[in-house]
């Protein structure tokens, strides 16, 4: 026979089990020079054209060394599912150090077309 006692240590155990086992959900996550970061790429206007598009990394300032790879992965990404080619024309190449990280707030914001 379970107790009450019982009952609640059994429900804690679960609860304990599945926090847990969410770590994973953020820890999957790519990083960047160490760093995740949340990068998203839209096209600019896809009435128009899907090829043109932004691409925007949440809170760069962390790394702009990591915010730079993951702009740039994400970009490539993007063209690769929209295009099936990973070639663009930045208007600012995220791996191009020479230059310095376009921000918007803690934001970087990264242009480019996909070019089959």
């Amino acid at each position: 026979m379970i107790t009450g006692v019982s009952k609640t240590m059994a429900v804690l155990a679960l609860c304990g089990g599945v926090l847990v086992g969410c770590d994973g959900i953020v820890n999957d996550r790519p990083t960047y020079a160490g760093v995740p970061f949340k990068a998203k790429s839209k096209a600019v206007n896809k009435k128009e054209t899907l090829a043109v598009f932004t691409t925007a990394v949440s809170k760069a300032p962390r790394s702009l060394e990591g915010a730079r790879l993951a702009a740039h992965h994400e970009g490539t990404r993007y063209c690769i599912e929209n295009f099936g080619s990973s070639r663009i024309a930045w208007q600012v190449n995220p791996l191009d150090t020479d230059v310095a990280v376009p921000l918007d707030g803690d934001t970087a914001v990264y242009g480019g077309t996909c070019t089959p």
